[in-house]
């Protein structure tokens, strides 16, 4: 239920959500009763609405080494790195990783704003684990970077912008978490982008978006639980995830450019599932975004290094 402010003429000054006023209550106290930040543990001097210290913040730099041109996914290899060029026939920054050169994947690009270690990773699991909606939000307001380069990659239509589609949980592990993380970052890279809007303006045909990118929350579906992706092989986790995901509403999604949105990429099987759903219900293009993509292991360092 929302509370509505009337002036003293009558006049409609705002709706605001419990969720918000609850917000800003945080807030205020926030500055009567001085918090420590949720990842260094040091006293916050003043409000914020994530819990993190600036210093902090800026800590949770993007990610700039070697990384997969294509699936985003940091290389630590120069081996792995070398051969991708000479594939590419030295194309520099071409670079693709074995399971992209092998067509592993079923999404178009995929792109993660960082790695998934040091403070980023204190972050995440800050919001997976501890009920950290604000900072989910603030933390997806992150990915907006990532943005340029995913908007030069896609293919609008007409005037309409790409769909924000996170990566969804089964009911009843939402129902256990209360929310889903993947939601929170979708949310507020929407934020972002619409508060400055920011849309494609197409050399080719002059054309921009005019309507605001929105998150479509309600269409693609976990049909059925999942064991968790963490401890399975690469082999394991396309399993598990393989013909999990459905599309309710398939008019809403179809010739759409769909955003995958989702909190970490390890392996890509996850996105490469939710893709192949999308992309049976007819959307036109599928993107994936992730605030972070995990270092290869030296297992998996390996096998795409043979696979090269």
């Amino acid at each position: 239920m929302a509370l509505r402010f009337i002036s003293q003429s009558g006049t409609r000054l705002g709706s605001v959500s419990h969720s918000v006023l609850r917000e800003l209550a945080d807030s205020l106290l926030a500055v009567a009763f001085p918090s420590s930040c949720l990842l260094c543990r040091r006293e916050l001097t003043e409000a914020n609405w994530s819990g993190v210290c600036p210093d902090c913040w800026e800590s949770l730099g993007p990610w700039a080494g070697a990384a997969c041109s294509r699936c985003g996914l940091p290389i630590a290899s120069d081996q792995v790195t070398q051969s991708g060029s000479e594939e590419s026939g030295g194309a520099g920054p071409d670079v693709w990783c074995g399971q992209c050169r092998a067509g592993e994947y079923e999404f178009d690009l995929a792109r993660s704003y960082g790695v998934y270690a040091g403070a980023l990773r204190a972050a995440i699991l800050q919001l997976k684990f501890h009920r950290r909606e604000r900072l989910g939000r603030r933390l997806g307001e992150a990915l907006s970077r990532t943005w340029s380069e995913i908007e030069n990659n896609i293919e609008p239509r007409a005037h309409e912008p790409p769909l924000l589609v996170p990566v969804p949980l089964h009911p009843s592990r939402q129902r256990e978490r209360g929310f889903n993380q993947a939601e929170l970052l979708a949310q507020g890279l929407a934020r972002s982008l619409n508060r400055g809007r920011r849309g494609r303006a197409s050399e080719a045909s002059g054309t921009a978006w005019q309507r605001r990118v929105r998150v479509e929350a309600s269409s693609l579906l976990r049909a059925r639980p999942t064991l968790p992706q963490a401890g399975l092989s690469l082999s394991g986790r396309q399993e598990n995830v393989r013909g999990v995901f459905e599309v309710r509403h398939p008019e809403r999604l179809r010739d759409r450019v769909v955003v995958l949105v989702d909190d970490v990429m390890t392996t890509g099987a996850t996105l490469a599932a939710c893709s192949v759903a999308l992309r049976g219900a007819g959307s036109s293009q599928v993107v994936a975004v992730t605030l972070a993509a995990s270092m290869p292991s030296r297992k998996r360092l390996g096998a795409k290094a043979r696979a090269a």
